[in-house]
């Protein structure tokens, strides 16, 4: 099962870690980056992408308004929205359109439960 996944932050660094975690968690998925929301919807315009990673706080659109835009082109794509802003607010509004909530720092233990549960949704759609 070849899948994608696309990472979107605008700290390199913080591609980095998330890369290191996921490719720890899932060695065979491929691996994606994007520095902002505009490069990382032409990567998923020219591109197929199974899963995206979005850090909330990113400037022009932050990793929720990328989320809607994501959801709307992908309805079934499993999203996760990582930032160390843990409020209640952020968090609700991250589920409501049926994506993952992870804060900060990023670790693959932060970031196991999200990828096995994507890694599932993605085996029983067949893909």
């Amino acid at each position: 099962m070849a899948v994608t996944v696309l990472m979107v932050d605008d700290s390199k660094l913080a591609r980095i870690v998330a890369g290191k975690a996921i490719a720890a968690l899932q060695p065979d998925w491929t691996r994606l980056e994007a520095g902002n929301a505009a490069d990382a919807l032409e990567i998923v315009g020219s591109r197929h992408i199974d899963v995206a990673v979005l850090d909330f706080n990113m400037p022009d659109k932050d990793g929720l308004e990328l989320a809607k835009e994501l959801r709307a082109l992908h309805p079934n794509m499993p999203i996760a929205v990582i930032t160390a802003n843990v409020q209640d607010e952020i968090i609700a509004a991250v589920r409501a359109l049926n994506g993952t909530f992870v804060a900060k720092p990023v670790t693959e233990e932060a970031l196991s439960g999200f990828i096995s549960g994507a890694a599932l949704r993605l085996r029983t759609a067949g893909l």
